[in-house]
């Protein structure tokens, strides 16, 4: 079968850099822009993808969409391509590459296979993928191959196995190590600084934990803009480990360490413009300064880390202290 042309559900940050490679390899993609936003009309543009006017449109002219959306609304997509294929009575492969549990997925799959359609599992790991190499999909399904056929047009496709539930898996623990790692290390810092004790604990990093502690000094202050989308990929994962009977708390506690940076000030740039001069202390910082104006919401919340109570306490006495001069 001749795979005329891709559809992408939708050109965000990670997905209008995914659509640029395919346009980039000579595949058509297209999307519909119903309801998004002028940064995404933009990032559209940007990366040369096409627009059909309606969803009715798109299912017409491809023969695969990729969803590739923040977790909460990615059953919502695939009901709305559902009810047009339904509608139009038209048949394609629709591939889900969002960080969701197994039990989402399956349920997404569900709902595709209802209106006749091929559906696939797909599990993004790594960052958009500008450079070769960098980005991996993971992919599982009786119709996987489907998806593998992308190779041909640039993307890594990786098909591990035949049920659905199984790239999500892997999604859902790679991310676990990752950005769990990402909230912990973020609230352990705030934590330090409230207490005055920031510098002393760098240097023991440096010391003791330096190859941890230059991930941090890399990766924790672009992080800000993208935690509101990790506070729905956090509450899959613990979803995924409730599922199998393991404790989804502390996943559950990630996911409100990023809703709390998701609140703040930093959290308000976008990816294009995130200020590459901003130091790992000086998100510290801000951070801890903003968590004395919410930790009245999160007390109320309970957050399973409990922290946010006990600097509460304290907090206020010890801000400005992190470091010594």
């Amino acid at each position: 079968m001749v795979l005329r042309a891709v559809g992408l559900l939708s050109p965000g940050d990670m997905g209008h850099v995914v659509g640029r490679v395919l346009v980039d390899h000579g595949m058509q993609v297209l999307t519909c822009l119903q309801g998004r936003s002028e940064r995404t009309r933009r990032l559209t543009q940007k990366a040369k993808i096409e627009t059909a006017e309606t969803y009715e449109g798109l299912v017409q002219k491809v023969d695969l969409i990729l969803s590739i959306l923040v977790p909460a609304e990615a059953e919502k997509a695939a009901r709305r391509v559902s009810e047009v294929l339904r509608e139009t009575g038209e048949k394609l492969t629709y591939v889900d590459c969002n960080a969701i549990s197994p039990a989402t997925v399956r349920s997404i799959g569900k709902i595709i296979h209802e209106v006749g359609s091929r559906f696939v599992d797909a599990g993004i790991i790594g960052p958009p993928p500008r450079q070769k190499g960098a980005t991996r999909f993971y992919a599982s399904g009786a119709d996987a191959e489907h998806f593998a056929r992308l190779r041909d047009y640039g993307l890594d496709v990786r098909v591990i196995g035949s049920k659905i539930g199984q790239a999500s898996g892997l999604k859902m623990v790679y991310a676990a190590l990752t950005k769990g790692l990402s909230a912990l290390s973020t609230e352990l810092l705030v934590a330090a600084w409230h207490m005055g004790l920031y510098r002393d604990l760098v240097e023991e990093f440096k010391m003791s934990q330096a190859e941890q502690y230059g991930r941090m000094e890399r990766g924790l202050p672009s992080m800000p803009p993208k935690a509101q989308r990790w506070v729905g990929e956090m509450e899959e994962i613990a979803k995924t480990f409730q599922d199998l009977s393991l404790t989804p708390k502390i996943y559950q506690g990630a996911a409100e360490v990023y809703r709390f940076v998701s609140q703040t000030s930093l959290a308000e740039e976008k990816p294009e413009n995130v200020d590459k001069s901003r130091t790992l202390e000086k998100m510290v910082e801000v951070l801890a300064q903003n968590l004395i104006k919410t930790s009245r919401e999160y007390s109320a919340r309970q957050s399973p880390s409990g922290i946010f109570e006990k600097i509460k306490k304290s907090g206020e006495k010890r801000l400005g202290k992190g470091s010594r001069i």
